[in-house]
């Protein structure tokens, strides 16, 4: 919107997120000085969701291994 691409914002929302998700529907184009602005937002959408899916796992990993080292300690043999 801020480059006067879009009229409003739902429409530009949603250029981002179909982009964003690189589903690329191309329904909406936008003029050849812009268009290559849906790619790079593509690309950037991929890596996000390559570093969402990293920073969740990590967590659930972290979660994993405390939920273990209480047990772990209870196990050991005298």
């Amino acid at each position: 919107m801020l480059c006067g691409e879009f009229r409003d914002f739902g429409t530009a929302f949603y250029h981002s997120a179909v982009n964003d998700t690189s589903l690329g529907y191309g329904d909406l184009l936008m003029f050849p000085s812009w268009r290559f602005l849906g790619p790079l937002e593509t690309a950037n959408g991929t890596l996000l969701f390559g570093v969402s899916t990293a920073m969740v796992f990590a967590v659930i990993l972290w979660l994993v291994r405390e939920a273990r080292e209480p047990l772990v300690g209870q196990l050991s043999v005298d």
